[in-house]
């Protein structure tokens, strides 16, 4: 059985030692020099042996030959290698990384090739975790809903008020997960406009505190909203802005004791507008506070708190980073003795690149 030969090229070793040219020009010319010289040195030890220019000129040409395509393998070797590496890709396989050692104009490329393999390999492994997490709480309402509908059809149980009730917890549960989802989506595809304006914190942070109230009686929890200067103002666009302290507002609430309070505080921080959500539940473990602000991590599941979870679909928190980002503000876990304070620090004025300029609201 004959074996597949390789062409000779393949079959040569990549010898590289221009890779610390940091041009593909000079590399051009040493490559044209190097062989120039060989030829001429191998004519000229021809000629002084009297070899004749009949064996002498073949010889040299031969020789020049395999230096060239010694010294362009080694020069063409990346290139090559990333031919490879983005067949693989195309294939799903987002580990492959070329070996960039040259200095010039291709170890450049075949670094930001490098970058974008990784890139596309931590997309690939967010896409796959996306699905597993948004399978996984899909799952649950709708099997918990499944459940209680077949039990009103089976007539195990009666169509009651609170039999009801669950059910429609499993379908706002439902209702939330797909409308964070596609909140979530928007953000991160930078569809997300915003609509900038003067917004005055006091009378803004009491009507979202008034807002979730409803939310905050189930547990018997109050709202002290405090703001200082009283009259102290924010550029932020009031929808999204109304969402953050909203989900931090609901989360606060999970997470405190029956009949406790809430804080809700504003003040300005240098250039800076700060606002503070604070309750006096069980805090976040400060190895978890890195990952709260992260798809589908809940900020009071057992793993960061240590005690029972609160419920939840572990978005809320990721939109709220977003959002905050979005005003080129950020948002962190800050450190305090007990309970859990969540720091929304935005800038006094619109941040730039945010695309928006505020306005100021009619009177």
């Amino acid at each position: 059985m004959a074996r597949h030969r390789r062409p000779i090229g393949d079959r040569l070793p990549d010898i590289r030692p221009l890779d610390r040219v940091t041009s593909i020009k000079i590399k051009l010319g040493v490559l044209v020099a190097a062989t120039v010289t060989l030829a001429a040195f191998i004519t000229w030890i021809g000629l002084y042996r009297h070899l004749g220019p009949t064996r002498t000129l073949p010889l040299a040409i031969v020789l020049s030959l395999v230096l060239t395509q010694l010294l362009a393998r080694g020069m063409t070797s990346p290139l090559r290698e990333m031919t490879a590496a983005a067949q693989a890709m195309a294939a799903g396989d987002y580990t492959q990384r070329v070996h960039a050692s040259s200095h010039d104009e291709v170890g450049q490329l075949a670094a930001a090739f490098n970058t974008m393999a990784d890139d596309l390999e931590q997309s690939d492994s967010f896409r796959r975790e996306l699905v597993a997490n948004v399978s996984h709480e899909l799952r649950t309402p709708v099997a918990a809903l499944r459940a209680q509908l077949e039990n009103m059809v089976d007539g195990i149980s009666e169509p009651d008020e609170a039999t009801l009730a669950a059910a429609l917890s499993q379908t706002e549960r439902l209702g939330r997960l797909v409308t964070y989802l596609l909140d979530l989506s928007r953000l991160e595809a930078g569809d997300a406009a915003l609509d900038l304006e003067e917004v005055r914190l006091a009378d803004f942070l009491q009507e979202a505190a008034d807002g979730s109230a409803l939310v905050a009686a189930a547990r018997q929890v109050r709202f002290e909203v405090s703001v200082a200067p009283p009259g102290l103002t924010v550029p932020a666009d009031p929808e999204r802005l109304h969402q953050v302290v909203a989900n931090l507002l609901h989360n606060a609430v999970r997470a405190s004791p029956t009949g406790d309070v809430v804080r809700l505080v504003g003040r300005r921080s240098g250039r800076d507008v700060q606002i503070d959500v604070v309750d006096n539940g069980p805090g976040i473990a400060v190895d978890q506070r890195a990952h709260v602000f992260e798809r589908f991590v809940r900020g009071n599941s057992p793993a960061v708190t240590g005690q029972g979870s609160t419920g939840g679909t572990g978005l809320g928190l990721a939109i709220v980073r977003w959002a905050v980002q979005l005003h080129g503000g950020a948002i962190e876990v800050a450190d305090t003795p007990s309970g859990c304070t969540m720091r929304v620090t935005l800038p006094g004025r619109p941040a730039p690149g945010t695309g928006a300029v505020p306005r100021v609201p009619e009177p």
